[in-house]
């Protein structure tokens, strides 16, 4: 049985094989299952869902309703949205061809995996396999289809970039060719591709 060193509401359903880590909270009516993973200092919201073996970083959030599916692996740092989906099936079906029910024999998950300081705004939907690259934000309502470059701003259906953003979670700014400027860090940020960002280091 694994330990639940974090707060556990009485309402919240805990498998007794999942770990959740010290300073970590699972709020009402959550479900965490069997064999996941909550870092220290986490937050699970009301009614939030965390699926069989999903590993949680430590320092993450996911807020009220958020349906995060396994195989789904959070770095540390990761915001989830309110009533997010991260889903785990390429072609969902209730039944097979031949009409039995569709068993956990019959398929394989695949997951969503989310970078570092990542951020999915309220009702986005990730459909798997797809990365989230590092401090990312997938704004709300938008569905993600590719995966997201580090830094990207994305929204829609499907998913666009449209900006990028800084590990301030804020839009940043051209500054001069190739270079962009965080608006509330001063941080610089360099354009190496026409879909690659990098921090410039040293400024």
């Amino acid at each position: 049985m694994a330990a639940h060193a974090g707060f556990v509401h009485d309402t919240a359903d805990v498998a007794p094989s999942a770990t959740i880590a010290e300073g970590s909270k699972v709020w009402h009516y959550a479900q965490v299952r069997e064999n996941a993973n909550i870092g220290a200092n986490c937050v699970i919201g009301r009614g939030a869902y965390v699926g069989t073996g999903v590993e949680v970083g430590e320092n993450c959030k996911i807020q009220n309703y958020a349906l995060v599916y396994e195989p789904a692996r959070l770095a540390r740092g990761v915001f989830i949205g309110p009533a997010v989906v991260l889903t785990n099936d390429h072609f969902p079906r209730a039944i097979n061809a031949d009409g039995s029910p569709k068993s956990a024999d019959d398929w394989e998950p695949v997951g969503v995996d989310i970078h570092e300081g990542a951020s999915i705004g309220a009702s986005a939907t990730c459909i798997a396999p797809v990365t989230i690259g590092r401090w990312a934000l997938v704004g709300s309502g938008a569905v993600v289809v590719k995966d997201v470059p580090d830094f990207a701003l994305v929204v829609g259906s499907p998913a666009r970039r449209v900006g990028w953003v800084g590990t301030a979670g804020h839009p940043l700014q051209r500054r001069a060719d190739e270079l962009w400027e965080c608006p509330v860090t001063g941080s610089l940020y360099r354009e190496v591709a026409p879909d690659a960002l990098v921090e410039v280091e040293n400024q």
